[in-house]
């Protein structure tokens, strides 16, 4: 059948100082299997493999881009040599889509080459073998039998071959043995028309080890004999080659090689350097100084130094331990031509394919955040373009890059320098799943959390990196509260914005929600954009500034606090004048002031009122009003307990012995008129928010301050008497159902309440007047809260 035509780009191939180069491209190769066999002319193919290759001076590896590699010596087993000038090698190509090789295309590809300008000696360190060829000078014995000899050899290779003889000389002694032998033990020698060569692999049992100028050098030292009836041809057939030299430091690697070899050059100061070259891959490098390459020799070493990343080079992605470096391999030659009194010339080769050790490369994420676009921009790299982002997660929560993409992040590729690539990801401040969290007075932390996903390298293995980005900026306005007050209220209208989200609003220690300030007697109204705030102005937390007589300067304070930390960021407070006509105020410092109404008839000399202690008398007054200020300590005050409340009582009156009538006192047994001041304080509190009115509405923290008239002022009258009093509630307008006592009853605020109250008293001179009626949550009246149904009747 017609043989296969080879793919268009497929191979390539060259001779490159007696060498055979073939290169197999591997994107034709992609997911499929390819064996190499030897065309042998007389046997036939052979298939390639190791045992095979290092004996009969071939080698297959890969290039550092991962193309198949084919390297054979002109003096390999299977070449045609014509004069020792002219070579060719034919190989076949067999491609399968099976491991098994089954159903496979075979491609047939000749290689030739031409190399005529051997050295006396030549030397090849491969990476698999040694190989060292000697030009053989037979002299003459006599005119008659020179032309006969030279000859002869041609036509009686195998008779030859059967006759040569190898002695090898090692630390443990000397062995000789016969070609034949040698075969069996990895050996190659033979014989062409002016050659002699010796083909040996690395570490032979004849082989050993020494250190020249630093370097380990395995060598081989060898004697081939030729006996014939008339001469015994003895010719030096001693190799040695480089197994180490390479060394790294973190930018570069270093290959050194000794300049003279001792067992190749025996006479050292005869020995002189003629050409020094250095190759990468098959092609020779003529001004390495071009491509960052530094070639340098003394009298003891050869050093190549190559930047790590050089070009001819290759750089490859890995992974190791869960890190990110990279590997760096490059395929070098060194081809170093001498003389000295033993050999006109050697040619010494040495081939090395060098990869430096997995070095970490930890990847760098770069914050390019634009904090005027509300954006972050992150770039994630270096990375080699053998690395692709194959997933993301934001927030924890991962994404597809299609996904992402639709969530609307934005995710590109970006060049770095050094032929290395990045990642970007821009992602809004605003995104959903960037957090925000609210610091100092007026600032937010967005905080982008990133997870990576990176497929590494031809094996794409899989590579996982996170960075947390952080971004902080002034986009909180902190708000302003105004404030203003009418005749009985203060008020404070406060900006919603931010509120329970970055601040709350706080009455000292404690957190001013709703339950606080419908507890505390405020009305919180919310629109749109405000709260507003109604504090009565003997609610709790008002602060009184100056007290005097029918006048008062209340404040108001409230914290702005951070949620998280409680920091206060600034008070709102709102201060106003009061004209009030009756009050007390019971202060945190014990200290009480009462301005103290009282309706008489006819009118009480307000002059003429007192405290407990007599010498207490009213710092300030007029016709209707008496002002009071005493400490809890003194005027007779006095203090008793009731639950986890201290309550100081005092009384105002006023002694007066007769009424004014006409002739004689109207009245004659009337006690004389008494107020009672009643202040409360928390029992375990040390500090007073506020006071309260007569009637507080409200149960406050610290101190509160009541007044209870012990005379019937609705009617004008100074008793003190007790009343036989009975209220019922009814169940509608008729009066004729009532609830039964002490049952609870649940009404809407906006339901009437019958309310009946009914004075039992038989003294015709008792008069019933309702003044006050309010609703508590117990049976005992004085208990808070309350709720007031009439104020004044």
């Amino acid at each position: 059948s017609a043989p296969y035509v080879l793919p268009p780009g497929f191979v390539e191939s060259s001779c490159r100082s007696r060498i055979f180069w073939m290169k197999l491209n591997n994107l034709l190769l992609q997911g499929k299997f390819f064996q190499l066999e030897i065309n042998d002319p007389y046997a036939g193919p052979v298939l390639l493999d190791e045992k095979l290759a290092s004996r009969c001076g071939y080698v297959l590896s890969e290039d550092v881009w991962g193309n198949p590699v084919f390297r054979a010596s002109v003096l390999g087993c299977h070449v045609a040599n014509e004069a020792d000038e002219l070579f060719s090698l034919t190989v076949n190509i067999k491609i399968s889509s099976f491991s098994s090789m089954r159903a496979a295309v075979t491609y047939t590809y000749p290689m030739y080459c031409s190399y005529s300008s051997w050295a006396s000696r030549e030397i090849v360190c491969e990476e698999n073998y040694m190989e060292v060829s000697v030009k053989t000078d037979v002299p003459a014995v006599s005119n008659d039998y020179t032309v006969a000899w030279m000859s002869a050899l041609p036509e009686t290779q195998n008779v030859a071959y059967q006759l040569w003889q190898l002695m090898f000389v090692s630390p443990s002694g000397r062995k000789r043995i016969m070609v034949s032998d040698a075969a069996k033990l990895g050996y190659s020698f033979n014989n062409t028309l002016s050659r002699v060569y010796l083909r040996a692999p690395y570490h032979s049992n004849e082989s050993h080890v020494s250190v020249v100028s630093g370097v380990n050098m395995n060598m081989v030292t060898s004697t081939s004999m030729y006996r014939q009836r008339w001469l015994l041809l003895l010719i030096d057939t001693t190799v040695s080659c480089p197994v180490d030299g390479i060394s790294f430091t973190d930018t570069t690697l270093t290959w050194t090689v000794p300049s003279v070899i001792p067992t190749l050059v025996v006479q050292e100061s005869t020995f002189l350097s003629k050409n020094i070259l250095m190759g990468v891959d098959d092609q020779v490098i003529v001004h390495p100084e071009e491509k960052n390459y530094l070639l340098e020799h003394n009298e003891t070493h050869i050093r190549i130094t190559i930047p790590i990343g050089a070009e001819g080079g290759k750089l490859k992605s890995s992974i190791s331990g869960g890190v990110y470096g990279v590997i760096y391999s490059i395929d070098l030659f060194l081809e170093h031509t001498w003389t000295d009194a033993d050999w006109q010339t050697t040619k010494y080769t040495v081939i090395k394919s060098i990869t430096t050790p997995f070095m970490p490369q930890i990847p760098t994420v770069i914050n390019n955040t634009l904090p005027e676009e509300r954006l972050f921009n992150v770039a994630f790299g270096h990375f080699l373009s053998d690395v692709s982002l194959v997933a993301i997660a934001i927030g924890n929560v991962p994404f597809t890059l299609r996904e992402a993409q639709h969530q609307g992040f934005k995710i590109y590729e970006t060049p770095f320098s050094n032929r290395t690539k990045g990642f970007i990801l821009e992602v809004s401040f605003d995104d959903s799943y960037v957090l925000k969290e609210y610091v100092n007075r007026n600032e937010t932390k967005y905080t982008l959390l990133v997870n990576y996903t990176m497929s590494v390298g031809p094996e794409m293995t899989l590579y996982y990196h996170s960075a947390e980005v952080e971004c902080v900026i002034a986009d909180i306005e902190l708000p302003e509260a105004v404030g203003y007050c009418d005749e009985e209220n203060l008020y404070l209208a406060i900006p919603t914005f931010g509120l329970h989200q970055y601040w709350n609003l706080y009455l000292h220690n404690k957190l001013l929600n709703r339950h606080v300030a419908l507890t505390n007697g405020y009305l919180a109204v919310t629109n749109s954009t405000h709260l507003i705030l109604q504090i009565p102005l003997f609610a709790v937390g008002v602060i009184y500034e100056e007290v005097s007589f029918q006048k008062i300067k209340a404040r108001f304070d409230i914290a702005l606090r951070k949620v998280r930390t409680m920091e206060t960021l600034q008070m709102f407070s709102v201060s106003c004048s009061f004209n009030s006509s009756a009050f007390i105020i019971c202060h945190p410092d014990g200290t009480i002031m009462i301005s103290a109404q009282m309706k008489t008839v006819p009118a009480i000399d307000m002059s003429k009122t007192k405290l407990r202690d007599s010498s207490c008398k009213p710092r300030e007054y007029n016709e209707g009003h008496a002002f009071f200020k005493f400490h809890v300590t003194t005027c007779g005050t006095s203090v008793r307990f009731e639950g986890d409340h201290i309550i100081y009582e005092n009384e105002i009156s006023y002694e007066k012995e007769t009424l004014p009538g006409q002739s004689i006192p109207t009245i004659t047994r009337d006690p004389d008129y008494r107020l009672t001041v009643l202040c409360y304080y928390r029992a375990k509190e040390t500090l007073v928010l506020g006071a309260f009115a007569s009637d507080p509405s409200t149960s406050p923290p610290f101190g509160s301050g009541t007044m209870v008239p012990r005379s019937n002022i609705a009617v004008y009258r100074r008793i003190r008497e007790a009343l036989n009093v009975v209220s019922r509630v009814s169940k509608d307008e008729s009066f004729t159902e009532f609830y039964e006592p002490n049952m609870a009853i649940l009404k809407r605020p906006v339901e009437p309440v019958f309310l009946e109250v009914e004075l039992k008293d038989e003294s015709p001179s008792t008069e019933l007047y309702l003044e006050n009626c309010w609703v508590t949550r117990s049976l005992d009246f004085n208990s808070t809260p309350r709720w007031n149904i009439t104020v004044d009747g």
